[in-house]
């Protein structure tokens, strides 16, 4: 793992043995292939029993549901592990955990938490997450999906956008504005329900190992039981997005080894004007700046976790975290693409996909500019977003 302060001596020997047996078999079965799959526009199903037997799935969530119980340090380092082999496998994971079980498990009732977490852990049954809409990807308070009583039902109607995993989904967690209260409300919706349909996005040039849905509710009816008993309004959806957030700020930090690497070992190989381009000033400048944004990055993961583990975690915390190492693992992959030059383009290498995949995450869970906003309220006092 590239560790330029030593980090690594700050993490458990638990903690660092997650790390490197995630490396192994991902090494191992996923990056030979991950090219391929992201030039198909496929996503790796095959890989979801693995993530399962491995304990990705649902990574810090408690054993007595079926999942590993890891604490939250060692389940940034799978996400990092992840996502240095591509954002489409740890958006998947990410999803399953974060956003799909983690409901469940904070605001589901003890039956859904016995129904569902232990086969999703184990890869039987796939999530996905209905929260952003065609016209509110940052601004979930104007949803206009629907839920209204029906006897002991609730009929829900609206289109969700941009969900990962949407089409390949057992179950949606899906969230929507009661009608009669005005409440936002989440449901567990069994995806084979009459009126539920899921389309898979087109013509997509980044995330292109992920699947990535619209999802069309038309009268969907589901029982009582299928609500989150205690989620009750934007909190809850809010306080998902901060979980998955957390794990992005890892895996960011993932891609951004992945395409350092690359970038340094094409530069001391690369002959130019007589000279490896290592030694040019221009190309060092970049390495540094990459090698850098990497530490500091570390850093900042390692402090959030163990805020994480310790119930002190802040949501604006989590902010500051997604929004620096995204964005530094984007540049660090759009520097690593000229330092490439020509061959930069193609996916003989790995700096383009990256490159790419990451205009995605630093869109997605909040943009750069809402974290920034998020950030500057927490600092002024003062609402910008309102």
């Amino acid at each position: 793992m590239l560790d330029y302060l030593h980090a690594l001596d700050l993490f458990t020997p638990e903690q660092r043995q997650i790390q490197q047996e995630a490396r192994r078999l991902l090494e191992s079965e996923a990056l030979p292939h991950v090219r391929e799959w992201w030039e198909a526009g496929t996503f790796p199903r095959h890989l979801i029993p693995r993530f399962g037997e491995m304990g990705f799935l649902g990574a810090n969530l408690p054993e007595q549901y079926g999942c590993a119980g890891i604490d939250n340090v060692a389940y940034g380092l799978v996400m990092y592990e992840l996502e240095r082999i591509d954002s489409g496998l740890r958006s998947f994971v990410s999803v399953q955990g974060a956003l799909c079980m983690y409901p469940i498990f904070a605001y589901g009732s003890e039956a859904q938490k016995r129904h569902y977490l232990p086969r999703m852990a184990s890869g039987q049954l796939i999530g996905c997450f209905g929260l952003t809409e065609p016209e509110g990807g940052s601004d979930p308070g104007a949803m206009k999906t629907r839920a209204r009583r029906d006897g002991r039902d609730w009929v829900l109607s609206g289109t969700k956008m941009w969900i990962t995993n949407g089409t390949i989904a057992h179950v949606a967690v899906i969230w929507a504005r009661e009608e009669e209260s005005g409440v936002v409300r989440g449901f567990l919706v069994p995806t084979d329900a009459p009126g539920f349909t899921a389309r898979e996005v087109p013509h997509k040039m980044s995330l292109r190992a992920s699947v990535t849905s619209e999802l069309v509710l038309d009268e969907v009816r589901v029982p009582e039981e299928a609500r989150l008993p205690g989620a009750e309004g934007l909190r809850a959806p809010l306080s998902c997005l901060t979980q998955a957030r957390y794990g992005i700020a890892w895996g960011a930090l993932g891609a951004l080894e992945a395409v350092y690497e690359e970038a340094v070992e094409f530069a001391r190989s690369r002959i130019t004007f007589g000279r490896p381009i290592a030694g040019r000033q221009l190309v060092q400048a970049k390495l540094a700046d990459m090698l850098t944004d990497h530490t500091a990055g570390l850093l900042l993961a390692w402090r959030l976790g163990r805020l994480k583990d310790e119930g002190a975690l802040h949501f604006a915390q989590v902010s500051m975290a997604k929004r620096h190492n995204v964005r530094a693992a984007l540049k660090a992959a759009r520097a690593a693409r000229e330092i490439l030059g020509a061959s930069g383009i193609t996916l003989e290498y790995h700096a383009i996909r990256h490159m790419l995949n990451l205009e995605t995450v630093d869109t997605y869970e909040g943009t750069y500019d809402i974290h920034t906003l998020i950030l500057g309220r927490e600092i002024t006092g003062l609402g910008a977003l309102e």
